[in-house]
C-alpha cells in the first residue's frame, strides 16, 4: 500500500488511483523534444533501489540484482498532460567503496532525490538521516523535491519499521512518505505514482534555466555592446 504524508506541504497532494494510472495522459511515450528531469535514488545497500527502479522503467520485478557499483543508469519517457517528459533515474550503490569517487556526480543537477529503505531492517531506516545529511553537505537546493520510500512491504512477518515510526520521520522533514513492494506484481501501480508524483511535481513547477540565446540575440547584444564601448582612438 502506498502511504502518502499529508500533513506537510500541499505540493504533494495528487494521490494517483487505478483510473488515472491507466489515463492516457500517463502513458509512455517515445517523442522527441522531451523535457529531461535527473532523479537519483539513495539509500544503504539491499534495501530494493535498483528493484524499484527496474520495477518502473521495465515493468518487471528484478530476481537477482547484482549490487550497484557506482551508478545504473535507467530511463522512462512519459506523456503527461499533453507534454513529454522523460525521467533519467540514477540508481546510486549503496556501499561506501562502490560510491566514493561518484557521490559529486550523483548530486550534480538533480531535479528530485529519493530516499529508499527496506521495513524489514530497522538499521536502513535508522541510516536516512545519515543520506539526508550528505545530501545536503552536497549543497542540494531546498527546492528540489525529495520523497521517503519504504520498501519491502510484502515482508510483513518481517517488518521492523512501523508505519507509525516512519511517518514521524517523514513528518519531520516534510517529505511525503511511501510503503510499497517492488516483488508485489499487485504493488506495480503503486511504484509507478511514486515516481509519478514526483513527475507531476516537476513537470508543474519548472526548473530555472538559461533560456539558449538566438543568432538576433547574439546580433543585438553585439551591438549594445558596441554602443557602451568608449572609443580610445
Amino acid at each position: 500500500m502506498a502511504i502518502e504524508n499529508t500533513t506537510g506541504s500541499n505540493e504533494f497532494a495528487t494521490i494517483y488511483t487505478r483510473e488515472s494510472l491507466a489515463n492516457d495522459s500517463c502513458q509512455e511515450y517515445d517523442g522527441p523534444q522531451a523535457r529531461v528531469f535527473k532523479i537519483i535514488v539513495i539509500g544503504d545497500s539491499n534495501v530494493g533501489k535498483t528493484c524499484l527502479t527496474y520495477r518502473f522503467c521495465g515493468g518487471k520485478f528484478l530476481s537477482n540484482p547484482e549490487a550497484t557499483i557506482g551508478v545504473d543508469f535507467r530511463e522512462r519517457t512519459l506523456q503527461l498532460d499533453g507534454e513529454n517528459i522523460k525521467l533519467q533515474i540514477w540508481d546510486t550503490a549503496g556501499q561506501e567503496r562502490f560510491r566514493k569517487s561518484m557521490v559529486e556526480h550523483y548530486y550534480r543537477n538533480v531535479h528530485a532525490i529519493i530516499f529508499v529503505y527496506d521495513v524489514t531492517s530497522l538499521a536502513s531506516f535508522e541510516s536516512l538521516p545519515e543520506w539526508i545529511e550528505e545530501c545536503n553537505h552536497h549543497s542540494v537546493p531546498p527546492m528540489v523535491p525529495r520523497i521517503l520510500v519504504g520498501n519491502k512491504c510484502d515482508l510483513r512477518e518481517s517488518r521492523e519499521v512501523s508505519t507509525f515510526l516512519a511517518q514521524r520521520l517523514a513528518d519531520s522533514y516534510n517529505f511525503p512518505l511511501f510503503e510499497t513492494s517492488a516483488r508485489d506484481l499487485a504493488e506495480k501501480e503503486h511504484v509507478d505514482a511514486i515516481f509519478l508524483t514526483l513527475a507531476y511535481r516537476l513537470k508543474n513547477h519548472r526548473p530555472l534555466r538559461l533560456k539558449q540565446p538566438s543568432e538576433s540575440n547574439f546580433i543585438q547584444l553585439a551591438a549594445e555592446q558596441e554602443e557602451k564601448t568608449p572609443c580610445y582612438c
